[in-house]
């Protein structure tokens, strides 16, 4: 009796329960400055985990030097192209302000708004009137909205401070886990056997296959798609070539694609009169408009054989949700999903055919007996 009054003692069950999410609470509040850090830095780690690994082959097997020549990568990729990009925005920014209220804007004459109907003459003499006073005139009519933008583009700071410290901890976490990566791999692997059995093993080599997969199909895509139509934006001579790459790589990674930026520079290319070069980049982007429906598939193979359109749902949908983390949240959580659905309809045989026949027959026969006479 007294085993029996022990083993049913709800109050401490509950209590015990409270104190478990109590104490895991109280974890993930400690470590939530370091949990977006920690999530990119266990995504890079993954899908770049086979990189590492050849190059300690290559230097006699030194995890030491592996780890310090993959930190140094990570830095060379992510932290010297944001520092560049933000430096260029600076510096261009004054000379573009400066030129646009001096009025050396070459505004075009647009004589197709006097065919519109109805409204086009109002139209038309309206933009003559503010494009002969100048960029001064043009920027008055814009002062009303600087404030907004100044507010805007001052938030943006914050984030981007943020984002930088964001990328210091994602590098030391990176180096970590390079560090001690089969350690922690075989924790994570104990932890989803001891949950799932191996099923739960299963699910944590799916998830690293999927990540792998993303990195390799939607990242290495977008940043060869980028580059080549910066390379052929800078021979074409259309100036901030640099920052055009970085926004074609940044609308390649959101599935956007690159046209959106090299379409307005080859319509700038014709007006300016430059038909050749404009020519050029027409079939320069033709080439590297088409490059991800080749290129993603084959690299999504290689990571994961998993439905292309998981893939890009997740990746779509996951930006959309978690941000740029979710580039690799969302394909990772679509794909464990799909494959443990998949797993669990397979587990059992589906019905003989007559088994269905006779099921279809029941069903037929009930409908006609609750036909209306």
């Amino acid at each position: 009796m007294k085993n029996l009054h022990r083993s049913t003692d709800m109050p401490q069950m509950l209590f015990t329960l409270m104190f478990i999410l109590l104490m895991i609470v109280a974890c993930i509040w400690i470590v939530q400055p370091f949990i977006l850090g920690f999530a990119w830095a266990s995504m890079v780690v993954i899908a770049t985990w086979p990189l590492m690994l050849r190059v300690q082959r290559l230097l006699w097997n030194r995890r030491s030097l592996a780890v310090v020549v993959m930190t140094l990568l990570l830095l060379l990729l992510f932290i010297i192209p944001i520092a560049l990009l933000v430096n260029s925005l600076i510096d261009n920014s004054a000379p573009v302000i400066a030129w646009a209220t001096q009025g050396h804007m070459e505004m075009p004459s647009l004589l197709w708004l006097n065919d519109i109907p109805a409204i086009g003459d109002k139209l038309f003499s309206s933009y003559h009137k503010l494009i002969a006073g100048g960029g001064s005139a043009i920027m008055a009519k814009l002062q009303p909205y600087v404030g907004r933008t100044t507010g805007f583009f001052v938030a943006q700071a914050g984030h981007f401070g943020r984002l930088m410290i964001h990328l210091g901890v994602m590098l030391l976490f990176s180096a970590l886990l390079f560090w001690r990566g089969e350690q922690a791999a075989q924790g994570i692997r104990h932890f989803a056997f001891r949950m799932a059995g191996r099923r739960g093993d299963a699910t944590v080599l799916l998830a690293g296959q999927a990540i792998r997969a993303v990195a390799l199909g939607v990242v290495v895509t977008a940043l060869v798609q980028g580059v080549l139509g910066g390379i052929g934006l800078a021979l074409s001579g259309i100036p901030y070539a640099t920052l055009l790459t970085v926004l074609m790589i940044l609308c390649c990674l959101v599935q956007i694609g690159p046209l959106i930026v090299l379409v307005p520079a080859i319509i700038w290319l014709y007006w300016s009169g430059d038909t050749t070069w404009g020519t050029v980049l027409l079939i320069w982007s033709c080439v590297v408009g088409t490059l991800d429906n080749v290129l993603r598939p084959m690299l999504i193979r290689m990571g994961a054989d998993l439905p292309m359109i998981l893939i890009l749902s997740g990746v779509i949908g996951g930006l959309v949700a978690f941000g740029l983390i979710g580039l690799f949240i969302g394909p990772v959580v679509l794909a464990v999903s799909y494959r443990l659905v998949s797993v669990w309809m397979h587990e059992a045989p589906p019905p003989p055919e007559g088994d269905l026949a006779s099921v279809v027959e029941i069903l037929s026969d009930h409908d006609e007996e609750h036909l209306p006479s």
